[in-house]
């Protein structure tokens, strides 16, 4: 086998190698985890509002992902108020008030 065929073959393995990782989950950026106000245990709801059921309870010190972020009701929360509403996970929802996202605004996508 020539070097040139050897080279080719390298060539087409390695970007294979990349094309796999790029598409790969872990290959999207970092999920980035936002602590929730300290103090708090926090209401997770199933929808973007207080007449939702509780889905669960987090425990004081707790952080949490945020997978988008959609307009809801508005609540006063130590970090002001806020009509928007986090979803932590798939139909949770917490109030954006009590998320220490360093923003008054979206910081995620909105939800579709």
């Amino acid at each position: 086998m020539t070097s040139r065929r050897r080279r080719s073959i390298l060539l087409a393995g390695a970007t294979a190698a990349l094309l796999t990782v790029m598409s790969s989950p872990s290959a999207e950026a970092a999920l980035r985890y936002y602590s929730v106000a300290p103090g708090v245990r926090l209401n997770v709801r199933s929808g973007p509002s207080t007449n939702y059921p509780i889905t669960r309870v987090l425990p004081e010190g707790a952080k949490v992902p945020i997978f988008c972020q959609t307009p809801g009701e508005s609540v006063t929360g130590p970090y002001g108020t806020s009509n928007i509403w986090d979803n932590i996970d798939n139909g949770e929802y917490v109030s954006d008030a009590y998320v220490n996202t360093g923003s008054d605004g979206y910081v995620a996508a909105r939800c579709a």
